[in-house]
């Protein structure tokens, strides 16, 4: 009797579910349209933006926030180009359909606008990046369009500005006077102007930067500044609980890893002193016979 073997195909033999479409500056703009939040995370790492990826994020920030939470730098300052290009490569690798955004760091965009436009096509060419995002209001108008009008997308980030702090005094909300919410407003607009396709609004008041929100037609993201944003981002090491040195009061922990790491460790440890571990289950053996010749081999 004689058999027929089935015809396999592609959507047969795959079981993987299909990959997500990818994120563009376009989908921003569209569910700003449609009022929808827009999600956004840090990841500095290949299994992290792998994990973000597959949970379904919008978008990633390979944020110069990794000089203080995986570099152990006390600001975002000491952060270089090639720090940031190194974590970009690994993070593209493990983000297919997410938005993925690399951040410009300090003194890479300040000099001049040559020198800006340069460094913004390196997050793109060398990195796997989809755009740029650098801080600043009025003040860096020019080299924002220079880099938009090289083709790179960018985004803009006002409000407190860590690489400024030396000039804000220190992590502090921005815009509390209206003198100061006014100056946020007019530099918001400017930003857009400019060509940006969407700002972050960080450590704002929530009405200020609601208002800004509906000011604009581009996308804000709100890192503290309440939940009138058109979207929002967390430092994501602060929202898994793995930096131990301070959590913002805008941070909601969703774990907390660190504490979670510290008793696995000291498990480890205890194990390994007491001899418990590598256990049988853990080791590989030889064949018995093989053992004995070897016995015999060496007398």
């Amino acid at each position: 009797m004689s058999t027929i073997a089935p015809v396999l195909t592609a959507a047969t033999v795959s079981t993987a579910a299909p990959q997500r479409k990818k994120v563009t500056i376009t989908a921003f703009r569209q569910k700003k349209e449609r009022g929808e939040p827009i999600t956004m995370l840090t990841a500095y790492d290949y299994p992290t933006a792998l994990a973000e990826d597959q949970a379904g994020i919008d978008s990633i920030l390979v944020g110069d926030s990794l000089g203080m939470v995986v570099l152990g730098y006390q600001t975002t300052l000491p952060v270089t180009m090639d720090d940031m290009l190194h974590h970009s490569k690994a993070v593209a690798r493990g983000a297919k359909s997410a938005l993925l955004i690399g951040d410009m760091p300090f003194m890479s965009y300040q000099v001049s606008t040559e020198e800006a436009v340069r460094n913004a096509g390196r997050f793109l060419q060398e990195a796997g990046m989809d755009a740029v995002k650098l801080e600043g209001g009025r003040e860096r108008v020019d080299a924002i369009r220079a880099i938009v009008s090289a083709g790179i997308p960018v985004m803009g980030h006002l409000g407190l500005t860590p690489q400024s702090i030396n000039q804000l005094g220190g992590f502090r909300t921005q815009g509390k006077t209206a003198t100061a919410a006014k100056r946020l407003i007019e530099d918001a607009l400017l930003l857009e102007e400019a060509g940006c396709f969407s700002i972050v609004l960080e450590s704002v008041p929530a009405r200020l930067a609601q208002l800004i929100s509906k000011k604009l037609s581009i996308p804000t993201i709100g890192i503290g500044a309440g939940v009138g944003c058109d979207g929002q981002v967390l430092v994501t090491h602060d929202l898994l609980g793995l930096f131990d040195r301070f959590t913002p009061k805008f941070v909601k922990k969703y774990a907390d890893f660190h504490a979670e790491m510290q008793r696995a460790f000291g498990e480890y440890i205890s194990d390994v002193q007491n001899r418990s571990f590598p256990a049988l289950e853990h080791s590989v053996e030889m064949d018995e016979k093989e053992w004995q010749a070897l016995q015999t081999e060496i007398g």
